[in-house]
């Protein structure tokens, strides 16, 4: 049995929290790439243009090492969102108390594959 790896693209430190970019990550999962790319160009949010980038890398990626691949036979196999480090700042409150403000970063990574 062969198994195939995909190409792939990564983008790590992104300071959005992963909650955010998941909802926009759901919308395109398992979807052809021209799709895809239509989809996140209409969407208003941060997370959408961040997504577009990494998905045209892969994409990139996928013809770049297969001159036979057209933008028309690739799909997201898969699409992670995965939690970063946190940043820790503090939020000052009334009467001399503080509030910890978390900076939450996300990782996302990218598998495109060929329509079979």
């Amino acid at each position: 049995m062969e198994v195939k790896k995909g190409y792939k693209a990564q983008l790590k430190f992104i300071l959005i929290s992963p909650f955010k970019i998941r909802r926009i990550a759901d919308k395109v999962r398992k979807k052809p790439y021209n799709e895809a790319i239509a989809l996140l160009e209409s969407l208003p949010h941060k997370g959408a243009r961040i997504l577009k980038k990494v998905i045209k890398s892969a994409a990139a990626n996928a013809i770049y090492h297969n001159k036979k691949l057209d933008e028309d036979m690739l799909y997201i196999r898969e699409l992670q969102i995965n939690e970063g480090p946190r940043m820790k700042r503090i939020w000052p409150r009334a009467r001399r108390r503080a509030d910890i403000l978390l900076k939450r970063f996300s990782h996302v990574f990218v598998v495109m594959d060929e329509i079979s």
